[in-house]
């Protein structure tokens, strides 16, 4: 881990739950708000910087899947994940499409908790990630800021969410070439199974909607193999 600690928040009502996973998070050297109730972390997330929202699904008041999508709109740049004992492939999936880069079932191992927490933060922190080469790239008509995760399009700015953007950069870095996909799940979520490529399709389909303007861009799905994105030769 950095020498900074992460700061994460904690969305559990379980109270004997909610304070196992905060005291042992803790003790790995992470900085933990540990919330009760859903409808107090809206607000605690404009007041402060965080680098992880762990979210469970069944809650009173607002629901997990309705919280993650507000967390999504309103601060693209802040991943989260989900903990939950929902564990059927349609609550897996919607989770993936409201924005969640992980989705873990209950009951979890905290120590494997503690590790896909790592990875996940050690592949989606800026703060350990190199520069990309310069520092806006030309898609077709868009301009591309992967450090500060933005395309532009004729003055219109599209924010990405850190997965988001580590997408794109990955499918720009190698233009009108086959990006399989176990080389995009390996680097990106760390394992190639079958939720990851449906999260994978998912945000595949957002670029695709964000890239819509220029349609010289193109993400191609080579069926069973990867994607292949065409971006215009220059000349």
């Amino acid at each position: 881990m950095a020498e900074q600690p992460y700061n994460i928040v904690l969305v559990e009502d379980d109270a004997s739950l909610g304070y196992l996973l905060k005291e042992y998070l803790g003790m790995k050297g992470f900085e933990v708000r540990w919330i009760q109730d859903s409808q107090e972390v809206l607000p605690l997330l404009k007041a402060r910087a965080f680098d992880l929202v762990i979210l469970d699904v069944m809650m009173p008041g607002m629901d997990g899947f309705t919280l993650g999508e507000k967390i999504h709109k309103e601060h693209p740049g802040l991943p989260f994940l989900f903990l939950t004992a929902r564990s059927m492939k349609i609550d897996v999936l919607k989770g993936f499409a409201v924005g969640a880069v992980d989705y873990l079932k209950k009951p979890i191992d905290e120590e494997e908790l503690v590790v896909r927490i790592e990875a996940l933060l050690m592949r989606l922190d800026t703060r350990t990630q190199a520069s990309p080469q310069g520092d806006v790239m030309s898609l077709g008509g868009y301009n591309y800021d992967a450090q500060n995760q933005s395309l532009e399009f004729k003055g219109e700015q599209q924010i990405l969410t850190k997965r988001e953007n580590e997408l794109l950069r990955f499918l720009a870095a190698r233009p009108n070439r086959l990006s399989r996909h176990e080389d995009i799940l390996k680097e990106l979520w760390g394992r190639n199974d079958y939720f990851n490529r449906k999260s994978l399709n998912v945000f595949i389909t957002r670029l695709r909607k964000y890239l819509a303007n220029d349609p010289a861009l193109r993400i191609e799905n080579v069926h069973g193999q990867g994607f292949i994105f065409h971006v215009p030769r220059e000349a």
